[in-house]
């Protein structure tokens, strides 16, 4: 009898639904405070996960999911870089 392996699920910040966690980016805030996207999840620090597109990040943004996951303000210039890696990433798709 086969052992079914268990897939590690994880709730995207952006639009809700959940998906396995390698389908998912992570954003990911640093030791020293910093935000940086962690495309392939093995960074350590506290992260929140993301749908790979840049719809879900801009719906992350507006309803300030990524916020309430840190629980703390994140400046403008913090989602302009990364919505410009989100958008390198989705390209490379």
């Amino acid at each position: 009898m086969a052992v079914k392996k268990k897939i590690p699920m994880r709730k995207c910040v952006g639009c809700g639904e959940m998906k396995p966690k390698k389908e998912l980016m992570r954003i990911l805030k640093t030791e020293n405070g910093e935000f940086v996207v962690d495309a392939a999840g093995k960074k350590n620090g506290r992260g929140a996960y993301l749908c790979r597109s840049l719809s879900c990040f801009q719906s992350a943004v507006k309803s300030r999911g990524l916020e309430r996951s840190f629980k703390q303000e994140i400046p403008q210039e913090v989602y302009d870089r990364l919505e410009k890696e989100m958008g390198e990433i989705e390209k490379e798709g």
